[in-house]
């Protein structure tokens, strides 16, 4: 004789709720891990501070980096004046919205800087930023 139970037998089923909660969480880890990887390119600078500085370098900026004695790099490349402008044009031609960031070292003279945000400036780029350090990377 079977004895049936008083509790309803329910199907088994698959929860997929917590499957989807995981792979969100997987996603998201791989984008804060990838965006910790991108590499800058420039040379090593020493930076003023300021509190509520952020870094953003993307591979569509240019990052242009005045060092003390007034020399001009772009990607650790020493340019002249001539040819920032002949590469700021070229770079101009193919995308009329191009981002760039001027770095000067501390002990940059102002003059240096202003000469080439005025070049940048006259070559048509809109978009012109100054890079400063967080007060976390000084202590570096």
């Amino acid at each position: 004789m079977k004895i049936l139970s008083p509790l309803p037998q329910k199907k088994a089923r698959i929860e997929i709720i917590p499957l989807i909660d995981i792979m969100f969480f997987l996603l998201a880890s791989f984008m804060m891990v990838s965006v910790t990887m991108v590499r800058m390119q420039s040379i090593k600078m020493d930076l003023p501070t300021a509190t509520q500085a952020q870094r953003d370098f993307k591979p569509d900026i240019i990052n242009i980096a005045v060092d003390k004695i007034g020399d001009i790099y772009i990607e650790k490349e020493r340019r002249s004046f001539t040819e920032l402008q002949q590469y700021l044009s070229d770079r101009m031609a193919a995308n009329t919205n191009l981002p760039v960031y001027i770095s000067g070292d501390k002990e940059a003279s102002h003059g240096a800087v202003i000469n080439v945000l005025d070049l940048v400036r006259r070559s048509g780029v809109q978009k012109v930023s100054f890079a400063i350090a967080s007060p976390a990377q000084e202590v570096n």
